[in-house]
């Protein structure tokens, strides 16, 4: 590992932990030439995951975008940040457990609204009307009977 101070290519390790849920290892490292210390992350490099959109069209997973969904399904609800955050690990832990290389965006979507439902009943709804583009209100107040129902 290069230092990023003085560009010598002999560091050691001084520390080294695990970080981001066991995900990754954090280590802290110290420059042999000018004694600087910084830290590096290490993590498993996984598959390129593919999605499918509805529409046939393939793009690269961004998590960002789950994020971003859940986010706005649960603004201004009692849902906490690292409710949030769990709930978008768990997602992601189930979507490359699959072991796919692509993966339909319904499939996605899907795990997302399980997930919210158990969350949060409002936020499910808002997600899922956006999610199945309800046309009407029938089939907004179906979907809140079910919810309803359960």
């Amino acid at each position: 590992m290069k230092c990023p101070f003085c560009g010598h290519e002999n560091t050691r390790v001084i520390d080294s932990r695990p970080a981001e849920e066991n995900n990754s290892i954090r280590r802290r490292r110290v420059c042999d030439e000018c004694n600087k210390r910084f830290t590096t992350y290490e993590k498993i490099e996984t598959i390129p995951l593919i999605i499918i959109k509805k529409d046939e069209n393939r793009e690269a997973y961004d998590r960002a975008k789950i994020e971003a969904g859940v986010l706005r399904a649960c603004h201004k609800r009692p849902v906490s940040a690292e409710q949030l955050s769990q709930l978008v690990e768990d997602i992601e832990v189930e979507i490359f457990n699959m072991e796919a290389k692509e993966i339909p965006s319904q499939i996605i979507g899907e795990l997302v609204m399980n997930k919210l439902k158990d969350l949060d009943a409002v936020a499910y709804v808002r997600f899922a009307s956006v999610y199945r583009e309800f046309k009407d209100i029938n089939t907004f107040m179906d979907e809140l009977k079910k919810v309803l129902d359960k």
